[in-house]
């Protein structure tokens, strides 16, 4: 009877404790970063503190089907004449990135951190369409894009973490700056609306071989057929990481 009646008390005493944990006890934290919603991006992040001054972190972010975040914003000065047409192409991400967080300030999830880190990124593009001119025609045939790119990197990011709140359970997290740097490679299909001809081919060929890739560094690999064209991309993978996270911390 006296063990049946102390069990109450041990359960009381277990849930106090539970709920008056020192911020120091509380070593989780789930998050999300708040900038990464004006590009559509929808995140998570969740961070364990293993010593005072050492964390991991691992967060998931995806970016669903649709047009590509601000192109017609940006693009619509050039709509005219740009070889590419934005009207239907829809734009997927992915991100998975994993990250050690070494803090030199207060610690446990607090102060200014520095953070290596890797992040595998995956895009999908669909209804890309490339306006192509062939000669001795008076209008243009519209190929249509579609394919996935492949990145994977490596780098480092700088930032703060503070706790608000009567119980610092809300965490504030400023991602100040970071930029990664790696590998990619990408495998696109062009489908052209009408059946090309041996001499047509050879024109597209030449014509998407002549797109002007010198800023991001690829290298590509073009064949042509009756039907359109493969497109086989690989370069580096270049990427910058910015924004302010809130969250809980238990």
């Amino acid at each position: 009877m006296k063990t049946i009646k102390f069990i109450p008390v041990l359960l009381l005493l277990f849930f106090v404790s539970a709920y008056s944990q020192s911020p120091v006890d509380k070593k989780n934290i789930v998050k999300t970063n708040l900038a990464g919603y004006v590009f559509r991006n929808y995140n998570l992040t969740y961070e364990r503190s293993l010593t005072r001054w050492l964390s991991i972190a691992v967060s998931y972010g995806k970016i669903p089907e649709g047009e590509i975040p601000f192109s017609k914003q940006l693009l619509e000065e050039e709509k005219d004449e740009a070889e590419f047409g934005l009207d239907e192409v829809q734009f997927s991400n992915t991100q998975f990135t994993i990250e050690a967080r070494f803090y030199l300030g207060k610690g446990y999830g607090r102060g200014f951190y520095f953070a290596p880190y890797y992040r595998q990124t995956t895009m999908q593009i669909d209804n890309l369409v490339y306006n192509m001119s062939f000669e001795n025609d008076d209008f243009d045939t519209p190929v249509t894009l579609s394919g996935k790119m492949n990145g994977n990197g490596f780098g480092l990011m700088l930032g703060s973490q503070w706790t608000i709140g009567k119980k610092n359970n809300w965490v504030i997290d400023w991602w100040i700056a970071g930029a990664h740097y790696g590998s990619s490679d990408g495998n696109f299909d062009g489908i052209s609306d009408r059946v090309l001809t041996p001499d047509e081919q050879a024109q597209l060929q030449e014509s998407l071989e002549g797109i002007d890739l010198s800023v991001a560094n690829f290298e590509t690999t073009i064949t042509t057929n009756a039907r359109g064209a493969k497109m086989v991309l690989t370069g580096p993978w270049v990427g910058l990481r910015a924004g302010l996270s809130f969250g809980y911390r238990f």
